[in-house]
Parts: C-alpha cells; sequence; structure tokens
C-alpha cells in the first residue's frame, strides 16, 4: 500500500514556501521572543493565523517549548476546521505531515489510542486545506526536530468529548498537547483588546463556561483543554497577548492571538 503524506497546503501563504526563508524566519521569530519564567509545559495553547500577524505571539511558546522541554519526541494537536463540516474529531489518514522543511511522521500507536474515543474517526478531506495544525509544524520542525505527530481537528463535537482524548496524553512522558486558536476576530483594537482580556483571564482561571464562540475560533478545543487542565490540577500562564493591530499595523479591524502554557 501506498505510503500516504499530507502536502502543505499553505506554504507561500500563511508562511514562506522556500525552506531557507521558512527557516530563517522562524528562526528569527524565535530569537525576538520575549522570555517566560514559566515552567516547563504539558500544554500549549498558540495562535494559527499567517506568520507575520500571529508568528510573534506564537513563537513566545515555542521558545518556552524549546528552552524548558527539548526532549518532546511526540505532540498531539487539536484545532478547529474551517472549511470541512463533519461531526466529532478528525485524524488525517496520513503517515506523515510535510512541510517546507521536510516531513513530521505520524504516530500510529497513539492514533490508535486516539480512535478508541467514541468521536474520533478519520477525515483526509478535513485535513487537506486546513491550516491551523499545518502552520504549527515550522516551529515543531524548528525546536523539536522530528517529533512523531497526532493531528486531530475538531468538528461537530462538545468540550465534554474532546476532554478525554487530551486527558489520554496530558503529563505523558515525552509528550507535549498542543490546542491551536486565534481569539477575537474582526473588532476595532481596542475593543478587541478587552474582549482578549477577559478570554485570558477566563482561560487562567481555567473557566470554559466564560468562553463563547465570539472569544475564540477554536472554542471546542480551549474549553476541552480547560476541562482537562482543570481535572489535571494544571495551572495557565499567559505567555503573550496580541493582536493583528500590534503585530501587522491595521488597527481597524483585528484579529485577536495568545499564546498560554498549562503546567
Amino acid at each position: 500500500m501506498e505510503r500516504r503524506v499530507r502536502p502543505p497546503a499553505v506554504a507561500g501563504a500563511f508562511y514562506p514556501a522556500g525552506p531557507p526563508r521558512l527557516q530563517a524566519e522562524v528562526a528569527a521569530l524565535l530569537a525576538a521572543a520575549e522570555p517566560s519564567g514559566a515552567p516547563p509545559p504539558a500544554a500549549l495553547l498558540v495562535p494559527h493565523a499567517g506568520y507575520p500577524y500571529s508568528g510573534p505571539v506564537a513563537a513566545t511558546a515555542y521558545a518556552l517549548l524549546a528552552r524548558t522541554r527539548p526532549g518532546v519526541d511526540r505532540v498531539v494537536a487539536f484545532g478547529p476546521s474551517h472549511f470541512v463540516g463533519f461531526a466529532g474529531l478528525a485524524l488525517p489518514g496520513a503517515a506523515a505531515l510535510a512541510t517546507p522543511l521536510g516531513e513530521l511522521p505520524v504516530d500510529a500507536g497513539a492514533e490508535a489510542r486516539a480512535a478508541r474515543h467514541p468521536r474520533v474517526s478519520t477525515s483526509p478531506a478535513a485535513h487537506a486545506r486546513e491550516h491551523s495544525l499545518e502552520v504549527q509544524l515550522p516551529f515543531l520542525q524548528a525546536t523539536l526536530g522530528e517529533p512523531a505527530v497526532v493531528a486531530l481537528l475538531c468538528g461537530r463535537v462538545e468540550p465534554e468529548e474532546v476532554a478525554p482524548v487530551m486527558e489520554e496524553f496530558l503529563g505523558e512522558e515525552g509528550t507535549l498537547v498542543l490546542v491551536s486558536s486565534d481569539l477575537s476576530h474582526y473588532l476595532p483594537y481596542d475593543a478587541a483588546r478587552r474582549r482578549d482580556r477577559a478570554t485570558a483571564d477566563a482561560i487562567l482561571r481555567l473557566d470554559p463556561a466564560a468562553l463563547d464562540h465570539d472569544s475564540a475560533c477554536g472554542l471546542v478545543g480551549v474549553q476541552a483543554l480547560l476541562l482537562a487542565a482543570r481535572r489535571g490540577s494544571l495551572a495557565a500562564a499567559c505567555l503573550d497577548l496580541r493582536n493583528s493591530g500590534d503585530t501587522a499595523g491595521d488597527r481597524r479591524q483585528v484579529v485577536g492571538y495568545g499564546a498560554f502554557a498549562f503546567a
């Protein structure tokens, strides 16, 4: 049977398509990230827009990961599906996920563990165009080398159904749980800052009920992570909270970005 590799869908749009330029851009973002005193994270919450917009915020989380947990060899990632509607959570049905920097192997054993949960299935179509997890891969390659990955997209599913899948891996030796989500969308700059600050405060309180669909585009994954963190006695730390008006200039309508660590 032919080995299936999920090719990059947004190289050249969300991040550079040329390997040297991509490598240089990710390295520059990591080098510019404000150092954090947060402890080694069991889980990270990171944004997923184009690198000029959310890259500086995401880099604060990945810089912490590189400094405190360079030995992570498996990443279990959860992101929203922007293009394909489906029920439950979807695996990509691939043996590897590719970026311009190379391939990251899929952890087949960990996928099998995830697939034992009742709402998990496989949908290559859901993953084909999706950027929410793809944009994380070059950061993982830059900070961890070639960790094995489990990529799960959230469709029509409740946080209470996603949290047990996260808990399957949360706190496991050598494993990082990664949740991908942007925050508020298309508000004026000052309104976005207020909205995102309230969202950040709810995340720090591990209070999923305080969030709604205006809080985050990856709401289900965020709420599931807060449930799992609460049950696992983890604490959240805010590493960075900005928006596209801070990173890319235009403040008339912005998208909010936050980076959070859970330990």
